[in-house]
């Protein structure tokens, strides 16, 4: 959990000082006046500030300054930027993020994909490694949901697109975000207390404390969660507890430990035809309702991050335990009881070589898992007859190192590279029809992944990168156990391998900010899926070659200022992800496009704002034309637009009250889907409907 966050603060002081250094020579370079020795004196100031964080927790300023001097493509979410509006899941986080592919399908199930990683996946995660103050929340596999991530006790999401991931000893083809919690040096305020709900039988309640006790800290905040949801069988109730305590055991060492606890009852209302998405979205599946279907979910996480300040850089070494036990009646009744735990040790320093200034990252990470994988036949939700009793052992050996050389003032290279070994085992332990001999599996798999690039910062607060990287995506117990007919089996897959180029810039002038990049992955047995039953886990198989590109853009501009008097302004952001995902003359395919995400995805916002505490925003959600439902391109979903609009008003002492409207034309639209193969054959039976009209309010109290 911790462990991004204390590698993030040293790494931030590090771009601080680089950047420090390059300023002073531009201005040396400019001819710019020295400044004095002697004692200047100035008038009196009051500054109000944020806390400057910890060894082990870096501010939200401190992460975002350390981010954005990755030679690569990143992306930043305070969790400010959505806390006056009603976020139930992480499409509310990163929805405005440049990059960022997130679709809603139920409670907080969704679709998250960047450069189409898990572009086929049609539940949980794939491609992308979650982390939650720098600890991973997938399994050891690689697999992993959304359901103990809180909106509400985030402090912010830091964004590592693709090989830009390498900075967690992360290469896969989506790269990592890690989520970051506050603590009790970075809150705005000791106590919060939150109160919201509204459409669909929405009703949330939130409350966070920390207090700061000589050298040590802590910060505790609870999160209880009702939803009827939009569609019949769709209640969710989610509890959410996170809490992190650290202790200052001298001016260069401190010790942090983070405990977590996730309850989660979600029933599931399974998919639609795309008629019924469409005609009658209220619908639950006929499968959904006479199996009970549910996701239930108790998880309890208990990490550790210890930093030691050294003259030339910082050690960090993270620890962490994750237990989760899910039972998830689906075509079958799923029974898991998972165990993961990991050891992290990273070193970052700042050397002079050759009379440059170079940084220096050096981590290596043990993640192993063990999951006891029961199923039984589901009689309306219950168990009825096992059918499955596997054991699933996931074993994870990483190195990696990055280096970034500042040449001149302006201009750094980056060079780095992971190796790794990770071992898939699979044991049903047999004696149950239809499988009644035990048998074993196994697959290993290893690789050294490079990454190369430059950054120029021409001028402060203006950046231009290139990178190249190669990514490895190892295919999980998802992949590697599939259900045929009434069958589990281990199926050998190879690991997803790809080259990824992209090209960048990021930066802001005066009133006006932009993060773009371009991309292009040129990719070898990308791991797809395709559906044969909708009630049925989805098959993986490996594509043969296939190219991913596109363009990431996300621009911000304060249009107008002092419109009405001083310190109100009118601002208009836009982002615009367009996605070009295609086979490469592949033999049954062609050079089709790959099913799962649409051509192009905009959102706009147009708020207004004063200093008061007034904020009024306009939102348009933009999908020019669906995505293709098949790899045969026979059938897409239809484009949609949705208006929506917030508001919120903070007034003195601590309180804000906000409003949220979304789909306020009521749009019949489809948020989501299963791929298929070839939709004029398979049942289309794939498809989640887009939530309709929907009204929430709240309150909140800081003090």
């Amino acid at each position: 959990m911790k462990r991004a966050r204390h590698w993030k603060q040293r790494t931030a002081a590090l771009p601080a000082a680089a950047f420090a250094t390059f300023t002073t020579a531009a201005l040396a370079q400019a001819g710019a006046p020295a400044t004095p020795d002697a004692a200047v004196t100035l008038p009196a100031a009051t500054v109000t500030a944020k806390t400057p964080g910890s060894l082990t927790a870096p501010n939200v300023q401190q992460q975002q300054q350390a981010l954005d001097q990755t030679a690569g493509s990143v992306g930043f979410v305070d969790a400010a930027s959505y806390s006056d509006t009603y976020a139930s899941n992480l499409r509310d986080v990163l929805k405005d993020a440049p990059g960022v592919y997130v679709q809603e399908r139920y409670g907080q199930e969704l679709r998250l994909s960047i450069r189409g990683s898990g572009v086929a996946r049609g539940y949980h995660a794939r491609g992308l490694d979650l982390l939650q103050d720098g600890v991973p929340t997938n399994f050891a596999d690689g697999s992993g949901d959304y359901y103990q991530i809180d909106p509400l006790g985030l402090s912010a999401a830091e964004i590592y697109k693709g090989g830009n991931g390498l900075a967690y000893g992360t290469t896969t083809l989506g790269g990592a975000i890690n989520f970051t919690t506050p603590t009790a040096l970075t809150t705005d305020a000791p106590n919060q207390v939150r109160v919201d709900g509204g459409s669909f039988g929405t009703a949330r309640a939130s409350g966070q404390v920390s207090r700061q006790i000589g050298a040590f800290d802590f910060l505790a905040n609870l999160s209880v969660n009702h939803s009827d949801g939009f569609r019949a069988h769709e209640r969710g109730q989610y509890e959410q507890f996170n809490a992190n305590f650290g202790y200052r055991l001298s001016p260069a060492v401190e010790t942090r430990f983070y405990v977590g606890a996730y309850i989660v009852d979600q029933q599931l209302p399974g998919a639609l035809s795309l008629t019924d998405a469409l005609n009658n979205p209220k619908k639950a599946a006929p499968a959904a309702l006479s199996g009970d279907q549910a996701r239930n979910t108790r998880t309890e996480r208990v990490a550790n991050v210890t930093t030691i300040k050294l003259d030339s850089g910082q050690l960090d070494f993270s620890t962490w335990v994750i237990h989760k036990s899910l039972y998830h009646p689906i075509f079958q009744v799923i029974d898991q009881d998972y165990w993961t735990y990991g050891f992290a040790p990273r070193y970052t320093g700042t050397q002079t070589i050759g009379g440059l200034r170079n940084q220096l990252i050096v981590g290596a990470r043990f993640f192993g898992g063990n999951n006891d994988a029961r199923q039984y036949v589901n009689n309306a939700g219950n168990r009825g007859a096992q059918t499955l009793n596997a054991a699933q052992d996931a074993y994870n050996y990483e190195a990696y190192l990055e280096d970034r050389l500042c040449l001149t003032p302006t201009i750094a290279l980056m060079a780095g590279a992971k190796a790794y070994r990770n071992v898939r085992r699979y044991q049903d332990d047999g004696g149950l029809p239809p499988n009644p001999t035990a048998k074993s599996a196994s697959a290993t798999y290893s690789g050294v992944n490079p990454k190369f690039g430059v950054l120029w910062e021409p001028v402060p607060d203006v950046q231009a990168f290139a990178d190249i990287t190669r990514s490895a995506d190892v295919p999980d117990f998802t992949d590697l156990s599939q259900t045929m007919a009434t069958t589990t089996r281990f199926v050998p897959l190879s690991a997803q391998r790809g080259w990824t180029l992209e090209l960048g810039t990021r930066g802001k002038r005066e009133r006006f900010s932009w993060d773009v990049t371009a991309y292009r992955s040129l990719v070898r047995d990308q791991l797809l899926q395709y559906t044969t039953n909708p009630n049925i886990p989805a098959a993986t198989f490996n594509a043969n070659r296939t190219t991913l590109q596109g363009v990431e853009l996300g621009v911000h501009g304060d249009v107008l200022q002092n419109l009405f008097g001083s310190g109100d302004k009118l601002t208009l952001s836009q982002l615009w992800n367009y996605s070009d995902f295609r086979f490469d003359n592949d033999p049954q395919y062609g050079n089709n496009r790959i099913a799962g995400i649409p051509k192009h995805v905009l959102r706009t916002t147009v708020a207004y704002s004063r200093a008061a505490g007034l904020r009024v925003a306009a939102t348009i959600d933009w999908v020019p034309g669906g995505a293709y439902v098949d790899y045969a391109n026979t059938l897409r979903t239809p484009g949609y637009v949705l208006f929506g609009l917030q508001a919120s008003y903070e007034f003195q002492r601590g309180v804000t009250v906000f409003l949220d409207a979304r789909n306020l034309g009521n749009k019949r639209y489809v948020s989501d889907f299963s791929t298929v193969a070839d939709a004029r054959t398979a049942n289309t039976a794939v498809f989640y409907p887009g939530s309709g009209r929907a009204l929430y309010a709240g309150v909140k109290y800081k003090f």
